[in-house]
C-alpha cells in the first residue's frame, strides 16, 4: 500500500501531509528524518484501535509522485491487517461473524488477523479469500 505525501519546505525544516488521509501530518528538520516520520505517521494513522468502526481511506491510484509528492509504503503487516478489517466492515460483519464465516472455533483466531503482527499462511489467506472473494493481497505487498 503506497500513500502519497505532499512535502513542504518551511524555513530550515520540512513538513508533510498525506493526501489521502486527512490529519496525517508530520514534520522534521531534514528530508531523511521527514521520510522516517512520514512512515511512522502513516503506520500509526492506519493502525486504528480495534474497536473503531472508522476506516482509513485506501490509497488514491490517480495520484502520482512528483517534485513535492512522495510515495510512502505502509508496513506490509499493518496493510494486511487493515485490509482484513476493511473487508469485514465492507461486508457488514462483526469479528464474531467473520470468525464463524472463516470456520474459526474462537474469535481470538480471527482477531489475530486484524492485529499488527499478523503473518498469515497460505492456508489462512485461502480462508480469507473464501470469506471475502474480492479480497486482494496486492495492497499488502508493495514493491
Amino acid at each position: 500500500m503506497k500513500y502519497h505525501f505532499k512535502v513542504h519546505k518551511e524555513g530550515k525544516g520540512y513538513w508533510a501531509e498525506c493526501m489521502e488521509l486527512r490529519g496525517c501530518v508530520t514534520e522534521a528538520d531534514s528530508m531523511e528524518e521527514l521520510q522516517r516520520n512520514m512512515q511512522e505517521a502513516l503506520n500509526l494513522y492506519v493502525e486504528e484501535p480495534e474497536d473503531s468502526k472508522e476506516l482509513a481511506s485506501l490509497p488514491d491510484a490517480s495520484i502520482h509522485p512528483a517534485r513535492n509528492i512522495v510515495e510512502v509504503v505502509l508496513d506490509p503487516q499493518i496493510a494486511f491487517a487493515f485490509m482484513v478489517r476493511y473487508y469485514r466492515i465492507k461486508y457488514g460483519l462483526t469479528q464474531q461473524q467473520a470468525a464463524k464465516k472463516m470456520g474459526f472455533d474462537t474469535i481470538y483466531s480471527y482477531q489475530r488477523l486484524e492485529g499488527r503482527h499478523c503473518n498469515p499462511s497460505l492456508k489462512m489467506i485461502t480462508r480469507i479469500k473464501r470469506a471475502f472473494p474480492d479480497f486482494s493481497v496486492d495492497y499488502a505487498v508493495s514493491f
